[in-house]
């Protein structure tokens, strides 16, 4: 059990925040008037105020809200959550969506502060429940329930928006009907190498996803990417699985066999590659599903023999 130390809002991205006394929740949003909500995977941010004080030894002139967060709470370990976990203050639950962040270029609170500490120990959540947030209100850790999973679609035209991602839609639906889910991340980037390696050592490395669906970009065009760049990041390959998800489409088209589908695992983290259309994705994934908890549970250690389990 922790407590909210301070709570922190502004109108505009990339600047320190204000502190206030109390806050309103707005599900499926975040924080009424805040520059961070809205409909995304990062609407409310946090930060230990234990995080503040190494940055305060360290010389630095800074305190709650200087780093862009929202809610800086005290007595919880947020770098050891994760996603997935449920975070909740009397009716306002959280559910944690990204640990960390990637900045690209450095802000505005960088050069303010003389470092942001954000992109290293802050956390971003989903709100699931709306309410009130007083300052020195008790915040309780609820454990992760189900598979965090990462959905990682691949296409040109989604990127410039010139298409529309059904794909991904389709891939959640399933993953809700068949699993007990604790958090679905979905993400649409360009049929680039460097991005996708860049995303799935992201969420192995930092997000820990237990389960990481790339879709799109697995066939013979020379923009298909997805086999190579997964390759160069799993540590253990499952040809089983690439084998009978080409046999099952086989079934159905004999195009199939032109599918490079890579199928592996990295840290705790099971990768699997699907093709880019809605139909292919979920036949070729319907294929796996009765192995996938099986696999993500030995993956992460479970020593029960398989003839047993």
């Amino acid at each position: 059990m922790g407590k909210i130390y301070s709570l922190s809002v502004s109108s505009e991205k990339g600047v320190r925040k204000e502190n206030v006394d109390s806050v309103e929740i707005l599900k499926n949003h975040g924080i009424q008037g805040d520059a961070h909500a809205g409909g995304w995977h990062r609407q409310v941010s946090f930060l230990a105020v234990e995080s503040i004080e190494k940055m305060k030894n360290l010389g630095l002139d800074v305190k709650s809200g200087d780093f862009a967060e929202n809610i800086t709470t005290e007595g919880i370990d947020l770098c050891k959550l994760p996603v997935g976990s449920i975070l909740e203050s009397g009716k306002v639950r959280f559910v944690i969506s990204q640990k960390g962040k990637i900045c690209h270029n450095r802000c505005a609170i960088y050069f303010q502060a003389g470092d942001c500490i954000m992109p290293r120990e802050g956390i971003f959540a989903e709100v699931l429940s709306s309410g009130t947030l007083q300052v020195n209100d008790q915040i309780s850790v609820l454990p992760k329930k189900g598979l965090s999973v990462g959905i990682i679609t691949l296409s040109d035209k989604g990127s410039r928006g010139e298409r529309i991602d059904e794909t991904a839609p389709a891939l959640e639906h399933l993953l809700r009907q068949s699993f007990e889910t604790s958090f679905i991340r979905k993400t649409l980037i360009a049929d680039e190498a460097s991005q996708l390696k860049s995303h799935l050592e992201d969420f192995c490395d930092t997000q820990e996803f237990d389960l990481i669906l790339t879709n799109g970009s697995t066939g013979l065009s020379p923009r298909d990417i997805a086999p190579e760049a997964t390759l160069e990041v799993i540590e253990k390959r499952l040809p089983g699985f690439e084998e009978a998800m080409r046999m099952e489409s086989f079934k159905k088209t004999p195009h199939a066999l032109i599918s490079r589908a890579v199928c592996g695992c990295r840290k705790n983290s099971l990768i699997i590659n699907l093709p880019g259309s809605p139909k292919g994705a979920v036949e070729n994934f319907n294929v796996l599903i009765s192995t996938i908890e099986h696999a993500i549970s030995k993956l992460q250690g479970d020593k029960t023999d398989c003839a047993e389990s």
